[in-house]
C-alpha cells in the first residue's frame, strides 16, 4: 500500500486568486490577447487589487500572461501546435503513471477521490468553468501524488496550466459538460476494480479530449495518441 502524500492546502489569498485566474485562462473566460486591468479583475473575482496583482505576477513567471506597464496584463496566446505537443507529453506521462500505482491506492482513500470527482460534476452542473477547471486539475494531481514523485506532479501541473479548453463553454450550452465530468468517476471505478490496462486506455481517451471536444481545436482525439 502506498500512502498518498498529504499536500497542505494553500493558505494565502494570493494563491487562491492565482488558481482562479489560471483556471479562467485555461477555460477561455480570460481571452488570449486581451488586456485586463487589475481593478477589473479584482471586481470580477471579488477581491482587492493587491492579491490580483501579486497573483498575476506569479502567472507572468509561468508564461500565462505578460505584464503591460501601467495598463495591466495580457493573456498570452498559444498555438495549436503547442497544444498538440502538450497533450502528447501528457499522454506519455499520466496514463502509465496512474496505472503503475492504481492497484496500491488504499481503499480508505477512495471516498476522498470521490469527493474530488463530485466537485468536478457539481461545477459542470452549475456551468462554472473556472471551478470546473480548478477541480479537474486538483483531481488529477491528487492521483499523481501517489507516485511520490514531486517532479512528475510539477511537470504535469505546468503542462495543464499551459493547456487551453475553449470548447468547455460550448459543452455547457449543449448540456454535455456533465457527461464529461462523470468520466472522473469512471476513472475511480477502474482504480477500485484494479482494471489497470483499461484504466490506462481510458486515461488516454480522457486526455485526448483536451485536443478534441473540450478544446474545440482542430485536432481530433486520435491525433494525440
Amino acid at each position: 500500500m502506498i500512502e498518498r502524500l498529504d499536500i497542505p492546502k494553500r493558505p494565502t489569498l494570493r494563491d487562491h486568486v492565482s488558481d482562479a485566474l489560471r483556471a479562467a485562462i485555461i477555460s477561455g473566460e480570460l481571452e488570449p490577447g486581451v488586456l485586463y486591468s487589475a481593478p477589473w479583475l479584482s471586481e470580477r473575482f471579488g477581491v482587492s487589487p493587491t492579491p490580483v496583482r501579486e497573483a498575476m505576477l506569479d502567472l507572468v513567471k509561468q508564461g500565462l500572461v505578460v505584464s503591460v506597464p501601467n495598463k495591466g496584463f495580457r493573456v498570452t496566446e498559444i498555438s495549436d501546435a503547442d497544444l498538440d505537443s502538450i497533450a502528447k507529453i501528457r499522454m506519455l506521462l499520466e496514463p502509465p503513471s496512474v496505472r503503475s500505482i492504481a492497484g496500491r491506492i488504499p481503499a480508505s482513500d477512495v471516498p476522498g477521490l470521490r469527493t474530488a470527482a463530485d466537485k468536478i460534476v457539481d461545477a459542470a452542473k452549475r456551468g462554472d468553468l473556472v471551478e470546473y477547471v480548478d477541480a479537474d486539475r486538483q483531481f488529477h494531481l491528487m492521483l499523481l501524488d501517489y507516485c511520490r514523485n514531486p517532479r512528475l506532479s510539477q511537470i504535469v501541473g505546468d503542462l495543464r496550466s499551459q493547456t487551453r479548453l475553449f470548447g468547455l463553454a460550448a459543452l455547457v450550452e449543449r448540456g454535455e459538460l456533465d457527461k464529461s465530468a462523470q468520466e472522473h468517476h469512471t476513472i475511480i471505478d477502474l482504480i477500485e476494480q484494479q482494471r489497470d490496462e483499461e484504466l490506462e486506455r481510458f486515461l488516454r481517451k480522457h486526455i485526448g479530449h483536451v485536443r478534441g471536444i473540450w478544446a474545440a481545436g482542430n485536432a481530433a482525439d486520435e491525433d494525440v495518441t
